[in-house]
């Protein structure tokens, strides 16, 4: 048969030569060829339903939220204390994370539940309490509980948030939840407090150990935040590119704390006029005596006060910096897991929380030893975006996250995972 190959007969005289390739034939395409390849997408009405369809992360959420709230909203939810380095380093220790994968396992069915304090969860995270969470979106806490239970994991209001501890039971009697405490400088209303939790069926408190005084968040003073919002000519005018967010807090139940009295100022004002600075361990100990559920301490950044707190009966310690909102510089939890881990790891459960933007560092976590992690801006970024839709969204997108991570690592439960599934590059 004889070749079609061209070749140039100038090029073929040394020890190689070019080859000259036909051009293509060109022709115009048939009608059911066309049909076959323009398919578009149903459009969809909800324009809700439509801006979540083009988010694939929680950074995308987090786009999205940007655009859809006031900028002194955004900046209360995305933001930290001073320069906002111990964010930074705690979103760039979970950059440094480095997964050994083994390969050759089935890995066709994933289980991503496991106990935390003693019932299970359908995933190894839980929704972190958050304050003001009303203000992000008018459907606030009840939308995320909805969403908690819907998924299987527990959720937790905050002291500070906006919603009743009764109101929230309400909205989602099935769900797992827990309830986040600051002491006050007056004991009555904690031990009211703690009652209330009880009697709506609360299993677990929290008690939030890192905040004598508030942090210095400068984005709040800078934009002039106060609780509830006030309608400055900066606010106005940021409002009238935020109508709809507008229109939804003036058209929907006033936006007041639901745990304590609203009083004019920022949140750093808040704090210092109502949270107690003389928090000791004799406090704990009166925590304790006084809560019969599982008891969290909320804060702990050294291996020495995490001993301490197991002493003193705590079931769980939750290595945190406030999400970076309160001491700048402050120790990144994820850093610290492991010492924390060898030293009280057989007497308690380790959670962690801090820098977490995808279901990635959920799963490297769990396998340098937390029992669980808790997530707040990533869920909260959802709440912005859309609303509950926006925070099924988020916790969907993190699902998602640790089952894929899960399969490529080659375990198939949480359980599984261990230390040497990952580390921390230098």
């Amino acid at each position: 048969m004889r070749s079609t190959r061209r070749v140039d007969p100038a090029a073929a005289s040394g020890s190689a030569y070019r080859v000259r390739v036909p051009p293509d034939r060109r022709r115009f395409p048939r009608p059911a060829e066309l049909r076959a390849l323009l398919r578009p997408r149903p459009f969809v009405w909800n324009a809700t339903e439509r801006r979540l369809a083009r988010a694939t992360s929680i950074a995308d959420l987090r786009s999205i939220a940007r655009r859809r709230t006031p900028r002194a909203v955004f900046d209360y939810t995305d933001g930290a204390a001073e320069g906002e380095l111990s964010l930074r380093r705690a979103r760039e220790a979970f950059a440094r994370l480095e997964f050994r994968p083994s390969a050759l396992n089935d890995v066709s069915d994933v289980d991503t539940g496991r106990a935390i304090l003693g019932k299970r969860s359908a995933l190894p995270f839980a929704l972190a309490p958050t304050g003001f969470t009303r203000m992000m979106h008018h459907e606030g806490e009840r939308a995320v509980v909805s969403v908690a239970a819907q998924a299987g994991i527990p959720y937790a209001l905050s002291t500070v948030g906006t919603t009743t501890i009764e109101d929230l039971a309400a909205a989602a009697p099935d769900a797992r939840k827990w309830f986040q405490l600051y002491l006050w400088r007056d004991r009555a209303p904690a031990k009211d407090l703690l009652a209330r939790a009880a009697d709506a069926g609360f299993d677990t408190l929290m008690l939030t150990v890192d905040t004598p005084v508030g942090g210095a968040r400068l984005r709040d003073v800078r934009n002039g935040l106060t609780i509830p919002p006030a309608l400055s000519l900066r606010t106005f005018l940021d409002g009238a590119l935020h109508p709809h967010w507008w229109i939804n807090l003036l058209t929907t139940e006033p936006l007041t704390f639901a745990s304590l009295v609203s009083t004019d100022g920022t949140v750093a004002d808040l704090i210092n006029r109502v949270f107690d600075p003389s928090l000791t361990m004799d406090d704990l100990d009166w925590v304790r005596a006084t809560w019969t559920g599982s008891l969290v301490v909320k804060g702990i950044q050294s291996v020495t006060d995490a001993r301490r707190v197991v002493d003193a009966g705590a079931d769980a310690v939750l290595l945190s910096n406030h999400g970076g909102r309160q001491l700048d510089r402050a120790p990144v939890p994820l850093e610290l897991l492991p010492e924390v881990v060898d030293a009280v790891g057989d007497r308690t459960e380790i959670l962690v929380d801090t820098g977490i933007t995808n279901g990635a560092d959920i799963v490297a976590a769990v396998a340098l030893g937390a029992r669980a992690a808790l997530v707040g801006r990533a869920y909260l970024y959802g709440l912005m975006a859309g609303g509950r839709a926006g925070v099924a969204k988020a916790v969907e997108l993190l699902a998602a996250d640790v089952v894929r991570t899960m399969q490529l690592l080659g375990v198939t439960s949480v359980d599984q995972l261990r230390p040497d599934h990952v580390r921390l590059r230098t």
